[in-house]
């Protein structure tokens, strides 16, 4: 099943449409790379996907404990290497509005490390995640 469809709107702005939900997304070039830098770029969604991916996973281990992560925010830096043009480093920082045991914490900072989208990145992208907790 085909699960978006993707139309170049002119003026390096592309809009996907996700076919399930309706949903839409804009994405334009960045402005060190020709674009205006008016909505999420290309390389901004893929950082931006492992920092919701993470929680994602998270929320779900979490659920199956009766733990609630609601209010959890992840702060995502993206850095980016030339020749060629790629993206070299994610960071995530989480801040968890939770008072958790040492257990608790290890088992959702593992789950996050499970999510499909990092263990789809290439190994050669530096990822620096840290959690805060309450």
């Amino acid at each position: 099943m085909t699960t978006s469809i993707i139309r170049y709107l002119g003026d390096l702005r592309t809009s996907s449409m996700h076919l399930q939900s309706g949903t839409e997304i804009l994405t334009d070039a960045p402005t060190d790379n020709h674009g205006k830098g008016e909505a999420f770029s290309p390389t901004d969604m893929v950082v931006n996907s492992l920092g919701t991916c993470m929680i994602t996973i998270m929320a779900i281990k979490a659920r199956d404990m009766d733990i609630e992560l609601k209010g959890t925010t992840a702060q995502v830096t993206k850095v980016m290497a030339s020749e060629p043009r790629r993206i070299s480093e994610i960071h995530i920082h989480f801040e968890l509005n939770l008072v958790a045991d040492s257990k608790t914490k290890t088992i959702l900072e593992r789950a996050a490390m499970t999510c499909p989208v990092y263990n789809s990145l290439h190994p050669d992208i530096k990822k620096e995640i840290t959690f805060n907790w309450k």
